[in-house]
């Protein structure tokens, strides 16, 4: 659509019928009411307000809340807006506003005018009556009305009149369809309810101002438009007349430059081109000439490298790389050709040298002196391994096997009790002499120069893990069956070459093959073997990052001046690069990447332990057999080994410590089998006789209490790997009591004990359990468990050959006698006053637990137990005899053979308890003979009291008879501690019995006690008092 900009300056039309406040042209007449459309109502059904009263219901509150917040709102704004129209000249536009709102009403009927003028009125907010003012002066005409008239709803990014809200803001809420009257009168009723009249709306038909404020904003809008295009175009106009202006000077430069390019195309005419002929005449002889000594300087360059190739193969190596980079320094034109050392390579020295690398004639030169750089460099590998394996395998084999192990054992007990002391001299490891660093300083240097470090330290990487390898296999036995066979099983052997699994199984069946002593001479070989390697291995690592620290740049070659020389030559020489054979901090760097000491290091130990996994791992059942002390060295070899093996590389060595750990089981537990079948077997063929404790075995004792508090050293003594294995002299044999000397005893502090072999025989074993746990404190709960067993071994067995008699059947004693069950009681005092210190023993090792400690007590109450039932026999076996004694002393006739001193049956009683009291004093101490006597005087005074008072007497004769066996038995027993009341009971009732008068009838024997007693032996030779006591220590 094309519109003319004149028509914007044009006054806008009226569209609502009114008359426009200027007059338009007479061309084109205003429209009328007949050219605007009529607007169609929609029919809208009619909809009883019956239908809405349950919905109105539910929200007829919300709403007439949502009406009042609006209300007030909008009363708000309208007070707002014509308190800024009455400010400045707002006064001046509304009043034009009215102006043109009277000269429309001229045009129109007077029915629409009233409507218009009034809402114009109360939408201007002044007073009722103002003047009318002329029909526009100049000054209020050019005022521009501003936009913020305009209501903000029509500046919204958001606009559109089909929102409701938006339309009933545009609309000032007046109302499109009329409302039925029944609705009218219904909200009408609710509004009296509320006590509020909502304004009524208009009919936005018939709103004629509402369609003049739309025609009034849409004229302000133009208006400024207008002005905005019409303050736009000065500039626009300014900028254009500056192009025009830029034009002009442009086309005067141009003519200017065409100009000055005509004058220098006749100077390059008249006098340039001379000069450069002459130029490059020159430059062409120049480059003759250069041409010429590069002719010459390639020729040197093959001679050279066929005398470099002829140094190799002769193997003059040093030679060789020096000339190499001379060589190498000629092709890139570098080489100084004054110096003394390439006359060589320029018998003339040149005086220019040029890079002739790029040359095709050249090509494969630096292939080739890269291919005599590589032979150099693995001939200067080889050196370098030759000096570094030599320098190993001789520390390996000066270092003794004493001085390594005793070095290990310091630093692995170092800070802790029982420190062994290091050798005062540092370790033989730490030392290098002066010639290795010098000819590592210079192999080295050679290695840079020949580019081959990093091969070199890859092929030293790979050397020390087969020399690893091969420290551990060149102390194995052979790994060719080597036994006694036939000539033609060995030739048949011989014919055919063994493959690595018979190679294997015959390696194994001779390492299970070695005894004891050569198995751990192996072990000590290998361990102290690779141990020291692996020490010196790190000193080698340092010693060649140290070596490679101290190689500097060498400063550069000095050179003699030139003949005749001339500023381009001087200024050619100075500028030249100067070639380093070798950077320092460069080759160190690299040296440390390609070593890595520590991954070095872990790779061979790595390597080491798991060839020595696989020998412990074929030695597993000879190992766990070994005795004691031998397995108590291995032990400790392995631990100080792997120790040494975290301590040089980090790695704990998993594989290595599980294997030893579970020999340490199965040795345990094969160990305290051995331990418990050897004392079964020495109870049972020992013949319960007193056993001299001898010095040696106190020394046994000592150490064992000793352990309740502290290991003793002579324990310790037997990880003294490093030390030579000390062999104790068995035994003497035991002569069983046929001795003439009275054996020693036992002393635990201040008790004494008169032990039987058994006792002794258990007190190795404890022993032996305590230096296992001692040694090796990973073991102290099994072998608390082992040693609980053995204890409850000892009480068991003890009970059955003692008081069950078991020993007349394995030790072919005719009759356990008292002598016997005392010294089985001296043997159970003795093993429970040992209990509190094993018991202590086990509560310093780290593993204990109170379960573990409060089994010692329950096998303590055991023993008690088993003791207590001894000493209840004792007084039992006296019981009996009395009863049997008593049953005869019923039978006897008083008044009969009244001349005899004392009767058979007191003799015999009072011989039999003088026997018991002698051999119970001497095996028992004092508290514990008073209470076994105490219980069998206690049976005397009933049984024999009873006796006496039943003895029938008719004659003065008989009754002094009885008397005098009464003062017997008082003369033989009140010498015994607690005896003497007995035999004065016994005259007591003598003296009162009266005599009958007439003899009475035979009193009938009692029966005699189901229990057989023991026969009491007087077997008392060799025997000694001895004072013990029961005191325990808990």
């Amino acid at each position: 659509m094309n519109i003319a900009i004149s028509t914007l300056l044009q006054p806008p039309i009226v569209r609502t019928g009114l008359l426009p406040h200027t007059t338009g042209p007479t061309s084109q007449k205003p429209p009328s009411t007949k050219d605007i459309p009529p607007v169609t109502l929609t029919n809208i059904p009619h909809v009883e307000p019956s239908a809405f009263k349950e919905y109105l219901t539910q929200v007829g509150s919300l709403f007439e809340a949502f009406q009042r917040s609006k209300a007030e709102s909008e009363d708000d704004n309208t007070s707002q807006l014509f308190r800024r129209d009455r400010k400045g000249s707002k006064d001046d536009e509304y009043g034009e506003l009215i102006e043109r709102g009277l000269r429309n009403r001229e045009s129109r009927e007077s029915g629409l005018c009233s409507p218009s003028v009034a809402s114009i009125s109360s939408a201007a907010g002044g007073p009722p009556t103002m003047r009318r003012r002329s029909s526009g002066g100049i000054g209020k005409r050019n005022t521009v009305t501003p936009l913020s008239t305009i209501p903000s709803v029509y500046f919204e990014e958001n606009f559109a009149l089909e929102n409701p809200r938006t339309f009933d803001v545009v609309s000032e809420r007046s109302e499109v369809v009329r409302p039925h009257p029944s609705v009218v009168a219904e909200e009408a009723k609710s509004n009296d309810m509320n006590g509020s009249a909502a304004p009524a709306r208009k009919a936005l038909a018939t709103n004629a101002i509402l369609q003049e404020k739309l025609s009034w904003y849409m004229d302000t809008v133009e208006i400024h438009l207008i002005s905005s295009i019409s303050s736009a175009s000065t500039s626009f106009f300014a900028a254009l007349g500056s192009l025009r202006e830029l034009q002009s000077e442009a086309a005067e430069s141009v003519e200017k430059i065409k100009k000055l390019r005509e004058d220098l195309q006749d100077l390059d005419k008249a006098m340039a081109l001379g000069g450069l002929e002459i130029i490059a005449m020159k430059r062409r002889r120049e480059n003759l000439r250069k041409l010429s000594q590069a002719v010459d300087q390639l020729r040197h360059i093959v001679e050279g490298a066929t005398h470099c190739e002829e140094l190799v193969e002769s193997g003059e190596l040093d030679l060789a790389i020096d000339r190499l980079d001379q060589l190498e320094e000629l092709a890139a034109g570098t080489l100084n050709p004054f110096a003394e050392d390439v006359r060589w390579l320029l018998p003339e020295p040149m005086q220019e040298l040029i890079d002739l690398r790029r040359l095709k004639a050249i090509e494969g030169l630096s292939q080739g002196i890269d291919q005599l750089r590589l032979r150099v460099g693995q001939g200067y590998e080889a050196r370098f391994l030759d000096v570094l394996l030599g320098d190993l395998r001789q520390h390996v084999s000066a270092v003794p096997n004493r001085d390594t192990l005793q070095r290990w054992a310091a630093a692995s007990t170092r800070g802790k009790p029982g420190h062994v002391r290091a050798p005062s001299k540092p370790p033989a490891y730490i030392s290098t002499s002066d010639k290795l660093r010098a000819d590592l300083l210079a192999i080295l240097n050679n290695l840079n120069r020949s580019k081959h470090t990093v091969s070199a330290t890859g092929a030293y990487r790979e050397a020390i893990m087969r020399e690893m390898k091969s420290l551990i296999r060149k102390h194995l036995p052979s790994s060719s069956d080597d036994d006694n066979e036939s000539v033609a099983s060995t030739s048949t052997r011989a014919s055919r070459a063994l493959s690595q699994q018979d190679k294997s199984s015959i390696l194994a069946r001779n390492l299970r093959s070695l005894d004891p002593d050569m198995a751990e001479e192996l072990l000590f070989k290998v361990y102290c073997g690779v141990g020291e390697a692996l020490r010196r291995l790190g000193i080698q690592v340092k010693v060649l990052l140290d070596v490679t620290s101290s190689i500097s740049t060498p400063s550069p070659m000095p050179r003699s001046p030139p003949k005749s020389p001339t500023f381009a030559s001087i200024d050619r020489n100075l500028s030249k690069p100067v070639a380093t054979l070798s950077s320092g901090p460069n080759l160190q760097e690299e040296l440390t990447q390609a070593l890595d000491m520590s991954s070095l290091l872990g790779q061979a130990v790595d390597v080491a332990q798991t060839q020595i996994t696989k020998i412990l791992r074929v030695r597993s059942e000879q190992a766990v057999r070994l005795p004691l002390p031998m397995f108590l060295r291995y032990f400790t070899v392995n631990r100080l080994f792997a120790d040494e093996c975290e301590a040089v590389s980090g790695r704990s060595g998993a594989s290595l410590r599980g294997i030893v750990n579970g020999q340490i089981h199965d040795f345990v537990s094969l160990l305290a089998d051995a331990e418990k079948e050897k004392l079964a077997h020495d109870m049972e063929v020992d013949r319960w006789e007193a056993r001299d404790f001898t010095e040696r075995d106190s020394e046994l004792l000592a150490r064992v209490t000793q352990g309740m508090t502290s290991d003793p050293p002579a324990w310790s003594k037997a990880s003294h790997v490093w030390e030579e294995v000390q062999v104790l002299p068995a035994p003497s044999a035991d002569t069983n009591g046929t001795r003439k000397k009275e054996p020693r005893c036992a002393v635990i502090e201040e008790e004494i004990f008169i032990l039987v072999e058994s006792a002794i025989c258990l007190l190795r074993g404890l022993e032996t359990l305590e230096t296992l746990v001692a040694n090796i404190p990973t073991t102290s709960s099994d072998v608390s468990s082992a040693i609980l067993e053995y204890l409850k071994i000892f009480n068991s067995r003890s009970y059955q050959l003692i008081l069950g008699a078991g020993a007349t059947r394995t030790a072919n004693l005719k009759n356990i006698n008292t002598k016997h069950l005392a010294l089985a009681s001296q043997a159970l005092g003795f093993v429970i006053t040992l209990i509190p210190y094993i018991r202590e023993f086990v509560r310093r090792r780290p593993s204990s637990n109170s379960a573990a400690l409060a089994e010692y007590d329950r096998v303590k109450r055991l023993l008690q137990d088993h003791q207590e039932s001894i000493h209840t026999k004792l007084a039992d076996i006296m019981n009996g005899r009395a009863n049997i004694h008593t049953t005869a002393m019923g039978k006897v006739d008083w008044d009969k053979d009244t001349q005899r001193e004392v009767s058979a049956h007191i003799e015999t009683i009072t011989k039999e308890t003088v026997t018991l009291h002698r051999v119970l004093a001497k095996h028992l101490p004092p508290g514990t003979l008073g209470l076994i006597l105490a219980e069998v005087f206690t049976s005397y005074r009933e049984q024999w009291g009873k006796a006496f008072e039943e003895a029938e007497v008719r004659t003065e004769e008989g009754k002094k008879r009885l008397l005098r066996d009464a003062e017997f038995f008082d003369a033989r027993i009140g010498k015994i501690d607690g005896g003497g009341d007995v035999g004065r009971a016994l005259i007591d009732i003598v003296k009162a019995k009266k005599i009958a008068g007439a003899p009475g009838p035979t009193t009938t024997a009692a029966p005699a006690s189901d229990d057989t007693p023991q026969k009491i032996d007087a077997d008392s030779k060799g025997d000694s008092d001895v004072r013990t006591s029961e005191k325990e220590k808990e």
